[in-house]
């Protein structure tokens, strides 16, 4: 990619943008209050969208860069992208404005029109603009260049473009899953360290299964991750940093109850260790590896989650007799029980936000997926399931990642995810059984 050191194929989001296409691209400022997409609304209504064929001299790249786009959107829930079949305006240069009336005839409110092809020295550059068909105007373009293996993230940086633009809030599309995949019988799975992009496309193995591997986590960067290795029933915390695959050991940790995170700097991560019949939340400093005990009761303190300012920690502890969440200070002060509802809570997770916290809970034999509010209010169910379980949050803070256990000798683990209204809940294509995601931040 122009201007950027590429690592393991994958360029630098920055080097990708290349800039709007002109003062006459820019933001029509009035164009929001017609375009709008409202996220929260439970009852929405999927905005309709024209998303043509791309402009290319090879056919197939512009048909598949336009597919990306389409199903991203679509995915979203937000978004209803229109059958092109029934397009009335053929597209045929990005210069000239297109035919609002034709757009408008079909049902479109706003239309993606784009053109890919090769440069001299082999790298693709693609362009595209964002229409707003209602009133007429231009809301957004841009061009990029990038080496040909990167042609699907063009398709999701447009993506995120367009849902930026039409929702006010940042999209999710360029990112990546981290996850555990499975393979082979249900009493003997054999578990390997996977990653692959967010709508399930290029899948690769990070491991090769010699070792347990288990609670993969993203660092703020996305660069790197923070997981379990068990060697000799023994576990350890591993980092892997993405871009070369080298691999650091941060501890063996006997008594280890819950996999690490990392605070919102990456310069600390977060866990529990068990002592006796107890478990208590622990800190460690990756710099100096010191630790610190946050938490001292004999309880079981565990699934501890940083907020997105590293001020604060959720936590689940059956310290009142049942499984419930708390938050403190990251000091380890001021612990105070948020969940009260009925059931057993697991797996706090706090929204890239900040205005939620996901989490599992159990109740009347099922294992449902939530969010509730940090002071405790407005729970809702997301979704309910056989075994439902570990949250992760999409970086805009608006959609989840979860697994589903499926029962029967042939069943296992899928990935599913679901957005903030709970009427979006769609399963991620995964070559086998998966299971323990986590999303990372937009790639950079």
């Amino acid at each position: 990619m122009t201007g950027t050191k590429e690592r393991s194929g994958v360029t630098r989001r920055a080097a990708l943008q290349m800039g709007l296409l002109g003062a006459g691209m820019a933001v029509a400022p009035h164009a929001f209050s017609q375009t709008r997409v409202t996220v929260d609304e439970a009852n929405l209504r999927p905005r309709p969208i024209a998303i043509p064929d791309f402009l290319s001299e090879d056919p197939k790249l512009g048909v598949d860069i336009a597919a990306v786009i389409s199903n991203d959107l679509e995915s979203s829930g937000l978004f209803r992208p229109l059958d092109r079949a029934a397009f009335i305006e053929q597209i045929r240069d990005l210069n000239i404005a297109p035919r609002f009336a034709d757009w408008r005839s079909v049902g479109a409110e706003a239309l993606v029109v784009g053109r890919v092809g090769r440069l001299s020295d082999g790298r693709l550059r693609a362009e595209f603009r964002l229409w707003d068909v209602v009133l007429g105007k231009p809301l957004t373009g841009q061009q990029f260049s990038t080496i040909p293996a990167n042609w699907r993230r063009i398709g999701h940086i447009i993506a995120d473009q367009v849902y930026e633009k039409l929702t006010l809030e940042k999209g999710y599309f360029d990112t990546r899953i981290v996850f555990i995949d499975e393979t082979g019988p249900k009493d003997k799975r054999l578990k390997r360290l996977a990653i692959m992009d967010q709508d399930g496309a290029n899948v690769r193995l990070l491991s090769q299964g010699r070792e347990l591997v288990l609670t993969p986590r993203f660092s703020p960067t996305s660069q790197e991750i923070t997981y379990m290795v068990y060697t000799r029933d023994q576990p350890r915390v591993m980092l892997m940093r993405l871009d070369t695959g080298e691999t650091e050991v941060v501890g063996d940790f006997p008594g280890m109850t819950f996999a690490p995170r990392f605070s919102p700097d990456g310069q600390r991560i977060i866990m529990s260790f068990q002592t006796g019949g107890a478990s208590s939340i622990v800190e460690m400093d990756l710099r100096s590896r010191r630790s610190r005990q946050l938490t001292r009761t004999d309880a079981i303190d565990t699934g501890p989650c940083y907020d997105p300012t590293g001020r604060y920690i959720v936590f689940e502890s059956d310290r009142d007799g049942t499984q419930q969440l708390y938050i403190m200070n990251a000091d380890g002060s001021n612990i105070h029980r948020i969940s009260y509802g009925e059931g057993r809570y697991s797996t706090p997770v706090w929204s890239p936000r900040g205005d939620y916290i996901a989490f599992t809970k159990q109740y009347a034999g099922q294992f449902l997926i939530g969010v509730l509010k940090p002071d405790g209010s407005g729970e809702r169910i997301l979704t309910e399931g056989f075994h439902n379980e570990g949250p992760t949050w999409a970086p805009n803070g608006r959609v989840l990642m979860f697994f589903r256990e499926h029962p029967g000798p042939r069943g296992g683990p899928r990935i599913y995810s679901i957005d903030l209204t709970g009427y979006n809940e769609r399963l991620i294509p995964t070559p086998s059984f998966a299971s323990d995601p986590a999303w990372s931040p937009l790639l950079s």
